[in-house]
């Protein structure tokens, strides 16, 4: 079968030009997000839906074509921090691409990641149920991206999927995660190559073909919705909750994000200069599409499953449901099939913002002594689940097949 890249489709006149490809993706719904608003201040103010990552998905179309993903994977397993040399044997024009892309723009502010680390230290157990249960069990209430995931390899097996999301998170919030002793580059950058990947192969399993709108996943605004799981929802939730965010802090930790979005692939132009312009873009990519489709139902239910092997007494399948019951609202549980549990929902929708208040300092009593320990508790527990999936070395590879449950 010829190689279905982003390369053939637009370059092809046998089955879409680049006029035809650029529709098939994107909707009726003009792009209205001014790249004044980003990063750099400037653009093309091209609809982000009709465009991915060319240079990556032209050299990992060449590496496939070449028979050389197998050798690549086994190469870069051990290439791990940020300041590591490449290792030897790499195809050369691979080598040059990492070179490139491992390099921090010039842009980048060591002042600010200083803060996002002060802010990390200070929220991070925070930061670890919010990416679990907002940015985690949103993901499959996007509907291309839950669509992309079950139909290629990380369907077949989530819990490495996870432990590679997992790493994404707990890298950004290490101190030295832009360090050359860090991990992060490392981290954004073979996931970068990993969606080259899956654009390269994906579009051949016929089951995501007759599943998704589009031609070709991942495009750059697939991967901002995302991105606005994260870092924007992680700001909603601090908001919501009344927690105390310092100026310094909050723009740290969005220059953090920045950067990890350039690493990722994401066009400068289409990264939000503020949190006021993420929050534009977010109104705009993400809270319209949000949707549960027949795939998003049940990654969230194997999501739910994900400590069912663990001796961590709090961390039980009900629980993590009432749990994504009260961050994400009642509407998308429901419509994820996830029951209400009769104990720590209404626990949590009573306790939940007098328990933040105590742990901020605001409030003194007012709230029963058990329920914050059942909540600190469970912060806990949850911490060393997330942290389970990085026990061992997880190797984010450039993937070669798709679920083969779903050939």
């Amino acid at each position: 079968m010829e190689d279905v890249t982003r390369r053939t489709i637009l370059k092809s006149g046998a089955a879409l030009g680049a006029a035809g490809a650029i529709a098939a993706v994107a909707p009726a719904t003009p792009w209205t997000w001014s790249p004044a608003n980003s990063v750099p201040g400037a653009g093309t103010g091209a609809d982000p839906r009709g465009v991915w990552d060319p240079e990556c998905d032209d050299l990992v179309a060449d590496l496939s074509r070449r028979g050389e993903i197998p050798k690549v994977n086994k190469l870069l397993k051990h290439w791990i921090h940020n300041g590591q040399p490449l290792p030897a044997g790499l195809p050369p024009d691979l080598r040059d691409f990492l070179t490139r892309a491992k390099a921090l723009p010039d842009w980048a502010d060591h002042g600010k990641l200083a803060a996002a680390a002060q802010f990390n230290e200070k929220r991070g157990t925070y930061l670890g149920v919010i990416y679990g249960f907002v940015s985690g069990m949103l993901s499959t209430v996007i509907p291309q991206e839950a669509r992309a995931v079950y139909y290629s390899y990380g369907g077949a097996a989530m819990k490495d999927r996870i432990s590679k999301t997992a790493k994404l998170g707990y890298d950004i919030g290490t101190a030295n995660a832009f360090a050359p002793d860090g991990e992060h580059i490392v981290t954004c950058v073979k996931t970068r190559l990993a969606h080259s990947g899956v654009r390269h192969i994906l579009p051949r399993s016929p089951y995501w073909q007759n599943s998704s709108d589009e031609q070709i996943p991942i495009s750059q605004a697939d991967m901002m919705v995302t991105w606005h799981s994260l870092p924007t929802s992680a700001m909603r939730q601090f908001k919501k909750w009344g927690v105390p965010v310092d100026r310094t802090e909050s723009a740290g930790f969005l220059h953090s994000w920045q950067l990890t979005a350039h690493a990722l692939g994401i066009k400068d132009e289409y990264i939000p200069a503020s949190w006021a312009a993420a929050e534009s873009q977010a109104a705009q990519v993400l809270d319209p599409i949000i949707e549960a489709t027949p795939e998003g139902i049940k990654l969230a239910h194997m999501l739910l499953d994900l400590g069912a092997n663990l001796d961590l007494s709090l961390v039980s399948r009900g629980v993590l449901g009432a749990l994504t019951r009260f961050m994400l609202g009642d509407d998308i549980a429901n419509d994820l099939k996830i029951p209400r549990e009769p104990v720590w929902s209404p626990l949590l929708e009573v306790s939940w913002g007098p328990y933040v208040a105590v742990r901020e300092g605001v409030l003194q009593a007012g709230m029963p002594p058990k329920a914050y320990w059942l909540f600190d508790e469970f912060l806990r527990q949850f911490v060393l689940l997330y942290m389970s999936e990085l026990r061992l070395p997880i190797s984010i590879q450039i993937p070669v097949m798709n679920n083969p449950k779903y050939r």
